[in-house]
């Protein structure tokens, strides 16, 4: 916290503006949870209660097959399911979803790959705290609207499942400390399931990163920029429950995707860690406009008022002394982007297109093309899956990546590549930017999830 702004002064602001936000979006999607504005705007960590133990290195147990239920089988539930069906050793045990609409889609694409059908749970908003009671389920994977995340994977913690989780993995920094402590206490994982971590480019990168072609680290750029106007305004699907996050908060809404991958190029938690963060968002325009322009006069939709602005950039200081830019903006006109930028003391890369430049090569103080580093930087999972994963995985084949990755883990009894402090880290910005803008883009702490162990070696 700057001089300039008393602490109380500044919580105040926070927790009215976040009063404000809850109000506005009671009335239209109903949340599991309240959404206050966390008031723990520091790093302090609270000290782990008896019996509770680090994750840091822990592998899950050596076993032939992983046995997965899946929590919310909508478009993205459904889409890593058809992933899964394709890889050996992985088994579909249980489903649930509070439409059995969707679940009977699942069940078809089980059917068609010739799996064994899982048992289904469809029996209301929480059935999925009857699904995690079984005992033929080593991790259960919640693809439910957000607010349904954490009391998802705190069930599944609870009753000695693993958990893994779409993003982001909570919007508060108390739930993403009730994930940080149940993981601990029951010693099972919580990952975040961030596919972006798995892409092509991203993985290629952080190899020449980790190779030292870039030199020492400076600044990295991560963002999700995509137009999501019409699905947001859609009566299906992310229609139903994303646009009411706009209703209720002005922050970055979806941190991961950008962060996850910049995350690994700098060690955060291997090495370094997120210090704290600077937050400002523009003027709100384009739901407005969409929902002037494109809604009936009496679509009661009409009297929505968005909160969130339509682009929020932050600025994240890591403890070594780097610095991220951070953007979220997904309600106006543009091309598709997660910035996804490295700047070393040797070189450079910037992503949409991928390009590169290297100081010393050929062309003087232009970029090249990232294609001739492919052979000596490519991933060897991609190296491996590539052909396989771009033919029948979505998103260029990060997903088909991220799942045979964690059906490995599983299965091998290996150390997952992320854990559950990443998963707290990587989405800490959604929380924290709403603290910092309604507080005048103060400077907000990163609270330290692995309570002083992100010292460690460099993750694999």
């Amino acid at each position: 916290m700057t001089d300039a702004i008393k602490r109380r002064e500044f919580l105040a602001a926070a927790t009215a503006a976040a009063a404000g936000a809850g109000l506005a979006g009671c009335a239209q999607t109903p949340l599991a949870g309240p959404t206050p504005a966390s008031t723990q705007a520091t790093d302090a960590a609270p000290p782990r209660a008896p019996g509770q133990r680090s994750m840091r290195g822990l592998t899950f147990d050596t076993r032939g097959r992983a046995r997965i239920a899946i929590v919310g089988t909508g478009l993205r539930g459904r889409a890593v399911l058809a992933e899964l069906l394709t890889i050996e050793g992985a088994e579909i045990t249980a489903i649930a979803d509070l439409r059995p609409a969707n679940a009977a889609l699942a069940l078809e694409d089980i059917k068609a790959a010739k799996r064994p059908a899982p048992a289904v749970y469809t029996g209301g908003e929480r059935d999925f705290e009857r699904l995690v009671q079984r005992d033929d389920i080593d991790l259960v994977y919640t693809a439910t609207p957000w607010e349904w995340h954490v009391p998802v994977c705190l069930a599944a913690l609870n009753a000695g499942k693993h958990a893994a989780t779409e993003c982001p993995a909570g919007a508060t920094l108390e739930d993403l400390w009730a994930l940080v402590d149940a993981a601990e206490r029951n010693r099972r994982h919580c990952l975040q399931l961030e596919n972006c971590n798995y892409g092509y480019t991203e993985m290629l990168v952080n190899r020449l990163v980790h190779a030292g072609v870039l030199g020492e680290l400076l600044h990295c750029e991560a963002a999700y920029l995509h137009d999501l106007r019409e699905i947001l305004f859609e009566t299906r699907d992310e229609g139903l429950w994303r646009r009411g996050w706009h209703t209720r908060m002005d922050a970055n809404l979806y941190p991961t995707h950008g962060l996850g991958p910049v995350a690994r190029y700098l060690d955060i938690h291997r090495g370094d860690r997120f210090d704290y963060l600077v937050s400002m968002s523009s003027p709100e325009a384009g739901l407005s406009a969409w929902r002037d322009t494109k809604l009936a006069a009496n679509d009661p939709r009409r009297a929505e008022r968005y909160l969130a602005g339509d682009v929020n950039t932050s600025l994240i200081k890591t403890a070594r002394g780097r610095s991220i830019t951070l953007q979220h903006g997904v309600s106006s006109p543009r091309p598709y982007s997660r910035l996804n930028g490295v700047q070393g003391s040797k070189g450079i890369f910037q992503d949409y297109p991928p390009r590169i430049y290297v100081e010393g090569q050929p062309g003087e103080e232009t970029f090249g093309p990232l294609d001739p580093w492919q052979a000596t930087h490519e991933d060897p999972l991609w190296r491996e899956l590539g052909e396989r994963a771009r033919e029948q995985g979505g998103h260029g084949g990060m997903d088909f990546v991220m799942c045979w990755r964690l059906v490995q883990c599983l299965r091998e009894g290996l150390t997952p590549d992320f854990d559950v402090y990443d998963a707290a880290a990587w989405s800490a910005p959604l929380p924290l930017s709403r603290i910092s803008v309604a507080g005048g883009s103060a400077p907000v702490k990163f609270p330290d999830f692995t309570r002083g162990e992100w010292q460690g070696p460099n993750g694999t």
